[in-house]
């Protein structure tokens, strides 16, 4: 992959991504960039609001280097950040080595006109303004940046240990029952979460209805009894959005997806994928009878397979994994996965282990397919997935290059290189972690380690 320095404009052959010759600007072609480390929903907000903005969007992305120059140490790397841009619904392509900057004939040469950005300063490390060139020009558009989170925010829960942003009851605090605050407060914070999921379950436009979103209440609100219980609770719709096509198979996914990185990004695509490898066996794509009938329904073909994820609570989750996991809560969580292309719907609260009642009376039938990946992440005592297996439904997606990159891989990274992420948190005027909240943190970490040993040898 080419490395063009950033105040160079490359030549023909040079460009990082294809097209390597100049396309026709449109202002229906539009330009956000970003460092988009962590692919949390702050990122995925902006994306949408670009998208809506025109008919394509054009991702650019800057390189580690360019990052520490200006802003300091990235979390993820290119790589891992790239993957989570083109996962991002209402993306188009990504240009991984945009310059830090933004340039005139960068963005010209990928056939944008407009530039988007939120409302917030961004400087290099000069101190001045990253998109003054483009202001200049007029070719400059801002967004609503999104409130309550950002990397920083997620770095200081990491090195704070913190657990207030926890959420006890999704159902709860979306019915304006449940969460900080006077009653008034509560009813607005709800009503703000229940449009931002009403925004994030949309199609690849922005603008018309994409995922179904639901809501699971299973009899039992402990960590175990959400382990054992058979019984099979109520759904209830959170997102009207769109439901399975005639001849789609059913594929359920789970998990906690916990700072929603690459290493889930990957399984999530190798799922399918694999569904693809089925689907061209079976005939999916052969010129039919049956291809020709969905054509003439939708006008556009779609994917063989309907992917629904399943998103655990805050609460089982941190049964399971301990210190202040999740570092993202479940409204966190399921924007991120709401907005992966790589979904057709989200169960909010879904039970840690699917049992058989439970995945047969899925609102969409018994699933076709129960599919994990090579997760090392959650310590088990068991096996959640003996329903699926015992029905012949399960599937295993292998080895792939992101499969180590999880909530705590992402944690020990920042602990690695501490005093780099406390100066950058510093700038951006956050709280700092002391010495002792640190310690705090290795300590209450190692004891998680034990316990994830212990059951191991006792599982």
């Amino acid at each position: 992959m080419a490395n063009p320095a950033a105040d160079d404009v490359p030549k023909p052959g040079e460009w990082p991504v294809d097209p390597q010759d100049d396309i026709p600007v449109s202002k229906d072609r539009i330009w956000i960039d970003g460092c988009f480390d962590f692919s949390h929903h702050g990122h995925a907000g902006a994306m949408l609001q670009a998208r809506r903005l025109g008919k394509e969007l054009v991702v650019g992305v800057h390189s580690d280097q360019d990052i520490l120059d200006n802003k300091g140490p990235t979390v993820m790397t290119l790589e891992e950040r790239v993957s989570a841009v083109d996962a991002c619904r209402w993306s188009t392509s990504s240009v991984p080595h945009a310059p830090y900057v933004t340039s005139l004939p960068w963005i010209s040469h990928y056939g944008c006109h407009y530039v988007v950005h939120g409302d917030d300063i961004t400087s290099d490390s000069s101190g001045e303004d990253c998109y003054r060139f483009v202001k200049a020009a007029n070719r400059f558009l801002v967004v609503k940046r999104t409130p309550g989170i950002s990397t920083t925010d997620l770095v200081g829960r990491m090195l704070l240990c913190t657990k207030n942003h926890f959420i006890k009851s999704l159902t709860r605090t979306l019915s304006g029952n449940d969460g900080p605050g006077n009653q008034e407060e509560r009813s607005n914070a709800a009503k703000e979460m229940a449009q931002r999921f009403r925004d994030y379950a949309s199609d690849e436009t922005g603008l018309q209805p994409g995922p179904l979103v639901l809501s699971y209440t299973e009899t039992g609100c402990a960590p175990e009894a959400s382990i054992v219980s058979p019984d099979v609770g109520p759904y209830a719709t959170v997102v009207d959005g769109v439901l399975p096509k005639p001849g789609q198979r059913i594929v359920y996914v789970d998990g906690g997806f916990d700072l929603f990185s690459s290493g889930h990004i990957e399984f999530l695509r190798q799922v399918v994928k694999a569904e693809e490898a089925l689907a061209r066996k079976t005939g999916w794509y052969d010129d039919n009878p049956a291809r020709k009938e969905r054509l003439a329904e939708s006008n556009n073909d779609y994917g063989p397979a309907y992917i629904v994820a399943g998103i655990h609570d805050d609460e089982v989750i941190n049964h399971w994994k301990g210190v202040n996991y999740p570092i993202m809560n479940i409204f966190e969580r399921g924007l991120c996965v709401l907005q992966c292309r790589y979904i057709n719907s989200v169960i909010f609260s879904a039970p840690f282990t699917p049992s058989k009642p439970y995945l047969t009376n899925l609102p969409f039938g018994t699933p076709h397919a129960v599919y994990h990946g090579p997760t090392t992440f959650m310590p088990l005592t068991y096996d959640p997935y003996v329903a699926a297996k015992d029905m012949g439904i399960y599937q295993e997606i292998g080895n792939h290059e992101f499969q180590n990159v999880n909530a705590g891989e992402i944690v020990q990274r920042i602990l690695r290189s501490r005093q780099m992420y406390e100066d950058r948190q510093k700038k951006k005027g956050e709280k700092a972690a002391g010495e002792e909240a640190v310690k705090r943190r290795e300590h209450m970490e190692k004891e998680a380690a034990a316990l994830e040993k212990e059951r191991a040898v006792n599982r």
